[in-house]
């Protein structure tokens, strides 16, 4: 799988969302100065661990331009937990603060070369991948991150800066591809 390259244009999409309308990158990208677009699924649980966190990075980010946006492109015949039903459920228990998207097809997931969950891209606001990977380098323990990676990167960008290491290794489960 290819993928969307770090210094590339992130492939545009316009999908459904838990809250009953259509989302489109590039309206996103007119009214923000950063986007990070999280492939994440209901059952996983390294995104379970992370759930907390990414609503704090949306938190802490919100007010200066940026806005996370979560993908599921899980399979739902395989896990049927990860339905577009199901999804519903899911951001409504988990308090999302984000919008929650349903990638059916998997192109958008292909598109960007995700295979794990949770990955980020984080694309500046012409649309170039600025980041790609982990949110930070500790899943299972909040207390014993050293490098928040995503947070950094955020914070990077939106001071004009390189990002200092704009590619890690993302951990968690991989995307379930449809047979």
């Amino acid at each position: 799988m290819t993928g969307t390259a770090i210094g590339s244009y992130a492939p545009d999409f316009e999908l459904p969302a838990t809250d009953g309308t259509v989302h489109h990158l590039a309206r996103y990208l007119e009214n923000h100065r950063a986007v990070a677009v999280i492939f994440m699924c209901n059952h996983c649980p390294y995104v379970r661990m992370y759930l907390d966190r990414l609503k704090q990075i949306q938190a802490d980010f919100v007010d200066q331009g940026v806005t996370l946006i979560g993908i599921n492109a899980n399979d739902d015949k395989t896990y049927p937990e990860d339905s577009f039903e199901k999804m519903k459920v899911f951001a409504q228990e988990n308090g999302l603060n984000f919008p929650y998207l349903r990638d059916v097809t998997q192109d958008v997931a292909q598109s960007f070369g995700a295979s794990r969950t949770p990955e980020v891209y984080l694309l500046d606001r012409q649309g170039v991948l600025q980041y790609s990977g982990s949110i930070d380098d500790s899943a299972q323990d909040p207390q014993a991150v050293r490098s928040s990676y995503l947070r950094d990167a955020i914070a990077q960008l939106l001071k004009g800066e390189a990002i200092a290491s704009p590619s890690t290794s993302a951990i968690g489960c991989s995307v379930k591809w449809r047979q």
